[in-house]
């Protein structure tokens, strides 16, 4: 499993936790918190953007099987280059949009609106750090795809993978 794969199976259970908390809290003890809300949304976000990436590691995102399974090696191969492309395009906008928000919210100090206010420069930073990841995987996979493009041949053999 890699290190956001891991890193993922970390969070999910942080985020159940504070959730059943959350739950306990409100309906056993009578005594709502105020921050389970705000750490289990940060939580959801994180998992969220993590997966995109480990998606791709894995080749798990969506696809039109009933084409691309239909068609040959080098067709999926220029399937793939451009989807691929068109995601890395708009992460590279999601990447710099969230560092700006990033930079924004750390220098001046944006917090949640909610009654414990945490703030949220961690959260596009985050963001920021996923869509890079995911980015880096669209890469590799690019640089496969083109590999086997030219040379008929996969780059790495499946147990390189």
């Amino acid at each position: 499993m890699s290190t956001v794969g891991q890193t993922i199976a970390l969070a999910l259970p942080l985020l159940a936790a504070t959730l059943a908390f959350e739950v306990f809290s409100r309906y056993v003890l009578n005594s709502p918190t105020m921050w389970a809300y705000d750490v289990s949304l940060f939580l959801f976000g994180y998992i969220g953007a993590l997966c995109g990436a480990s998606g791709q590691l894995k080749k798990a995102h969506i696809n039109v099987d009933i084409l691309y399974l239909s068609v040959s090696q080098r067709t999926k191969n220029i399937f793939d280059l451009v989807s691929n492309t068109l995601g890395g395009f708009f992460l590279i906008i999601v990447a710099s949009k969230s560092w700006e928000k990033a930079l924004e919210a750390i220098d001046f100090g944006y917090t949640r609106q909610s009654e414990w206010g945490p703030s949220i420069g961690h959260f596009w930073v985050m963001v920021t750090a996923a869509a890079l990841l995911f980015l880096l995987q669209l890469s590799s996979d690019m640089l496969k795809d083109l590999w086997q493009l030219i040379t008929g041949e996969p780059l790495l053999s499946e147990d390189e993978e």
